[in-house]
């Protein structure tokens, strides 16, 4: 696979590292890796979205959900293996890893395994400071033109 080479992002750009860096990343992973378990990321709102994990024959024991440094890490750890005989097992119940990136201001705010679907809530607070916000324009220039209309009209009656 062929790298690309990010430098002339890093010259022109302040402050975008970690997008930099990501797209690193993304053209860097392994392309063979597991599709396991599937998942569907889903925009419930403006600002809130949901990871869904298919999950089954996993309990809540054996997730574990962890978000450190904008990444969203979910693991399924399965306990001892059944010994039973099986003529076919399509039911993949094997210990998984998935993460997922999370853009700035992205939350965890909870989770929930229902009908084996892990199903992840997000939310994406921006903080007051990053919002926009309207600047009230001062018309000031406008009274003081009116007074100098004024002025002008008063001068020619006087005159």
């Amino acid at each position: 696979m062929k790298s690309i080479d990010l430098t002339p992002l890093y010259r022109s750009s302040v402050g975008f590292d970690r997008l930099a860096s990501l797209i690193d990343s993304a053209l860097t992973t392994d392309t063979s890796a597991s599709g396991y378990p599937p998942y569907n990321i889903e925009v419930c709102e403006d600002n809130q979205y949901a990871i869904t994990l298919a999950v089954a024959g996993f309990t809540q024991a054996e997730l574990d959900i962890q978000v450190e440094k904008g990444v969203l890490t979910v693991r399924g750890t399965k306990g001892a293996k059944d010994d039973g005989q099986y003529l076919f097992q399509g039911i993949a119940n094997r210990t998984f890893e998935r993460k997922f990136n999370l853009a700035d201001y992205v939350e965890v705010t909870g989770a929930d395994l229902s009908n084996g679907l892990l199903t992840i809530d997000l939310v994406k607070e921006i903080p007051e400071a990053m919002k926009p916000k309207t600047i009230a324009i001062n018309h000031r220039g406008n009274v003081l033109e009116h007074t100098a209309k004024e002025d002008i009209n008063k001068g020619d009656k006087a005159a």
